[in-house]
């Protein structure tokens, strides 16, 4: 049984009068950065949080050591972290904690928190608990990568909320739990980054406050439920989104209506085969019925892979390679060793040269939906190892552009053995072969 533990929270004068000292001095110092604003209800912080502040700003001047006195949201004993009990006013106690705690302003306009989880118990499919642990990996790296929080919930926020419902309490509770977090991206623990250096257009949003996956005419024309994937998305940490999730998770199977909420998704979605109600399915319900209340503040997303099905693009991986060779011995300073600190910059670099590539980019983000990799049990259309053989592939691919910056690569995807990469690897195209 978990115990809640206590300790005092009035530090000694000492303390507190050098603490309020530091905060002061901090106060001021960032204050020249803040722009107040009470904007729209359900714009998170867009009108709060300044534009113009540099990633050294970001490092330097976060405190993590100071929690001021005054009261705040944490010290309602009314609120709690379940679904159970709807908030009110988030915005507004979002904006009072921020103030007292300055430090985290700069970069929140952009700051993201991922979560990911799986289930409490050990997976069945021999292979299952390794891969969780490669796929986790592969996340906490990108996480790292981009300078974003990670998160792995191995239980589940409410006994009644399994499998694809479980992830709805534990976005409400990492909202409240990072204040200092603009968006919460879910990713489900079969998807892959397969683009380690791809940034989600957050400006792109900045009118919306959740991403997802989808097709629109799938929607609001064929009103299939696989017109979405909700494995994947992208939510503002903001009261419109507390009030979605309240929404969303209400026709999971902690309702008493849970069998009545699954007959209205089936009579509602032509494709709807299962009497169960699922996330997905009343996730495009939602954007069907209550379309100006929810769906307006959407955004469906199809311009570049933040779910690609890994049918589909384990294919372009091999192409990918392809591209991006051949562009690298073109360009000197792509081939450019560097500290892994700094690669955002040569992200920016890739995304100048590749412009418009198309299809022959690398996918965001590879889905291996249907694989079910902790208990083993794949879809049926899928013949023998494809999935483990696939997921192997898509985890290498995504681990050499990790482990360049180490100085060593799978010379190899379907083997995790990795050997030295040479110097100015693959080389200038204009070099004699076999100099490089």
């Amino acid at each position: 049984m978990y115990k809640t533990k206590t300790h005092n929270s009035r530090p000694t004068s000492f303390y507190r009068d050098k603490s309020w000292f530091i905060a002061g001095l901090v106060t001021v110092f960032v204050l020249f950065f803040v722009i107040w604003s009470f904007g729209e209800p359900f714009s998170g912080l867009s009108n709060f949080i300044p534009t113009d502040c540099s990633p050294a700003d970001k490092s330097i001047l976060v405190d993590r050591e100071n929690d001021p006195p005054e009261t705040t949201f944490y010290d309602d004993p009314e609120l709690t972290y379940t679904l159970d009990n709807p908030i009110k006013d988030w915005d507004a106690k979002r904006k009072e904690w921020l103030r007292l705690h300055p430090t985290f302003i700069p970069g929140a306009r952009n700051r993201t928190l991922i979560l990911t989880g799986s289930q409490p118990s050990p997976c069945k499919f021999p292979a299952g608990d390794h891969l969780l642990l490669r796929t986790f990996k592969n996340k906490v790296d990108y996480a790292r990568i981009h300078g974003h929080g990670i998160f792995y919930a191995n239980s589940l926020f409410n006994p009644k909320m399994k499998s694809y419902w479980a992830k709805i309490p534990l976005v409400r509770a990492a909202m409240l739990a990072h204040p200092e977090s603009e968006w919460i991206m879910w990713v489900d623990s079969d998807a892959i980054f397969t683009d380690m250096d791809f940034k989600v257009p957050l400006e792109r949003y900045k009118h919306h406050n959740f991403v997802v996956h989808g097709w629109p005419d799938m929607i609001y024309e064929k009103r299939s439920w696989v017109a979405v994937n909700a494995g994947i998305f992208l939510i503002r940490n903001c009261q419109w989104s507390m009030e979605f999730l309240d929404v969303w998770g209400r026709m999971g199977p902690q309702n008493p209506d849970y069998e009545k909420s699954g007959q209205i998704l089936r009579s509602t979605l032509s494709d709807k085969m299962f009497p169960e109600s699922d996330d997905q399915s009343t996730l495009v319900y939602l954007l069907l019925k209550e379309k100006k209340k929810w769906g307006d503040m959407m955004y469906v997303e199809n311009e570049y892979y933040l779910h690609g099905y890994w049918v589909e693009t384990l294919a372009k991986l091999d192409n990918a390679s392809v591209l991006y060779e051949k562009i690298e011995k073109k360009t000197a300073n792509l081939r450019r060793r560097h500290a892994e600190v700094v690669r955002e910059s040569y992200g920016k670099m890739w995304e100048e040269v590749l412009g418009d590539s198309g299809g022959s980019r690398r996918p965001f983000i590879t889905h291996f939906t249907g694989c079910q990799p902790c208990s083993g049990k794949s879809n049926e259309a899928y013949k023998g190892d494809d999935c483990w053989v696939g997921m192997e592939k898509a985890l290498n691919f995504a681990d050499n552009q990790v482990l360049r910056s180490f100085g060593f690569w799978h010379p190899d995807l379907r083997s995790g053995s990795i050997s030295p990469l040479p110097f100015d690897f693959p080389g200038d195209e204009n070099e004699p072969e076999g100099l490089v």
